[in-house]
C-alpha cells in the first residue's frame, strides 16, 4: 500500500511539475527596455537635427509608427509597461536637478498672476470645452494639464497619477506639440504686429506656450531679451507641476475612496516621484550638486524622458486614436487659444506690454 501510494504520490508531483513548466512565463522586461531605448537613441539624434520638434515628441511618433506597422511582439509588453511607469518617474526626479528655485524666483513672483490666471483658464476650458465634445475624463486632463503648465513634460508628470491609456497619452502629447510648432510660427508675428515690448513677449512666450523648446525657440526669435525672460518665465511655470500633481492625486484618492475600491491607501497613491523630485531640486539650490555636473544630469532627464515617451509610443495603438476622431485636437485648439488670450488680457489690465 505504502509503494502504490508513493507512486500515485511522485505522479502527481510530475504532472503538476509539467504543468508548471508549461505554464507561460513572463518575458524579461529587458526585452522591452532595450527595444525603447534603442528607438530613444534614434529620437535624441533626431531631436538633435530638428530641435523645434525635439526628442521626446520623436520618441512618440517613432514608437507609435514601429507598433502600427511591424509590430511589438509579447515579448516586449513587460518591460514597455516598466519604461513608460517607472523610468518615467525617473525622468521627472532627473529634472529636478536642473532647476534652481532660486534663480528663477525674482521672475517667477513678476510673472506668477499671469500664470496662475492661464493656468485656471486652461483647466476650466478644457473641462466645459471637453465635456461638450465628449472627450473621455482622463484624455481631457492630460491635454488640460499639457497646455496648462509644460506640455509633454507635465503629460508625463501626471500620467503616473491618473493611468490613462497608452494611446490617450499619445493623443495628447501629439496634440499638444501641433499647437507648439503653430505657436512658434505665429507667435513672434502676433507679437511684432501687437508692438509688445520684449518683457511683455516674454511674459506671453512664458505663459501661453506649451513647451519649453517651443518657448525658447519663439522667445529668441523675437529677441535675444525675449527669449531670456521668456525661458525664466517657463521655468517657473513648470515647478507649479508640483502643485497640480498633489491636488490630482488627492482628487484619484478620494474618488477611490467614495468608489469603495478594495485596498483604498492615500500613501498608496501618492505620488512619491514628486517628493523625490522636491528633493533633487533642492539639492542642486543648495549648491551640493557640483555644476560641471549640470549639463550631464540635464542630458540624463532629457534621454530618460524620451525613452519613457517612446515606450509610451510602442505600446500605442493608432486604431484606439483614430476612434476619437478630431474632437481632442479641437479640445486641444480651444484651450490653447483660451490660454494665449487670458494672458494677453492679463498682461493688457496690468500695462505690462
Amino acid at each position: 500500500m505504502a509503494s502504490g501510494s508513493t507512486t500515485v504520490s511522485s505522479t502527481a508531483t510530475r504532472r503538476a511539475s509539467a504543468t508548471q513548466d508549461a505554464s507561460p512565463r513572463v518575458p524579461s522586461p529587458l526585452y522591452g527596455l532595450a527595444l525603447a531605448v534603442v528607438v530613444g537613441i534614434f529620437a535624441m539624434m533626431l531631436g538633435r537635427l530638428v530641435p523645434i520638434i525635439g526628442g521626446p515628441v520623436f520618441g512618440i511618433l517613432l514608437g507609435m509608427a514601429i507598433r502600427n506597422t511591424v509590430g511589438v511582439g509579447p515579448v516586449f509588453k513587460p518591460g514597455l509597461q516598466f519604461a513608460s511607469k517607472k523610468v518615467l518617474q525617473w525622468s521627472i526626479i532627473a529634472l529636478g536637478f536642473g532647476l534652481s528655485i532660486q534663480q528663477v524666483a525674482k521672475t517667477g513672483m513678476e510673472s506668477l498672476w499671469v500664470t496662475l490666471v492661464t493656468i485656471v483658464v486652461a483647466f476650466v476650458s478644457a473641462y466645459l470645452l471637453g465635456k461638450w465634445l465628449g472627450i473621455p475624463s482622463k484624455l481631457k486632463t492630460l491635454i488640460g494639464v499639457g497646455t496648462a503648465i509644460c506640455g509633454g513634460s507635465a503629460i508625463a508628470a501626471v500620467t503616473p497619477i491618473i493611468k490613462p491609456e497608452d494611446h490617450e497619452t499619445a493623443f495628447a502629447i501629439s496634440t499638444i506639440f501641433l499647437f507648439n510648432v503653430v505657436a512658434v510660427l505665429v507667435f513672434p508675428a502676433m507679437g511684432h504686429w501687437l508692438n509688445m515690448s520684449d518683457v511683455g513677449f516674454g511674459m506671453w512666450a512664458g505663459t501661453a506656450i506649451n513647451d519649453t523648446s517651443s518657448v525658447v525657440a519663439a522667445g529668441y526669435s523675437y529677441s535675444t531679451a525675449a527669449g531670456d525672460y521668456a525661458t525664466i518665465v517657463k521655468l517657473t511655470r513648470a515647478t507649479l507641476i508640483i502643485p497640480i500633481c498633489l491636488v490630482l492625486a488627492i482628487l484619484v484618492a478620494w474618488r477611490e475612496k467614495k468608489q469603495g475600491s478594495a485596498g483604498f491607501s492615500l500613501r498608496r497613491i501618492f505620488p512619491w516621484f514628486i517628493l523625490w523630485f522636491l528633493v533633487a531640486s533642492a539639492l542642486r539650490s543648495t549648491g551640493l550638486i557640483p555644476e560641471a555636473m549640470n549639463a550631464s544630469l540635464h542630458l540624463l532627464a532629457q534621454f530618460l524622458i524620451v525613452v519613457a515617451l517612446t515606450a509610451i509610443g510602442l505600446s500605442s495603438d493608432l486604431r484606439n486614436m483614430t476612434r476619437a476622431g478630431i474632437r481632442p485636437i479641437l479640445l486641444g485648439l480651444g484651450v490653447w487659444v483660451a490660454v494665449a488670450g487670458s494672458s494677453l488680457l492679463v498682461q493688457g489690465l496690468m500695462g505690462t506690454w
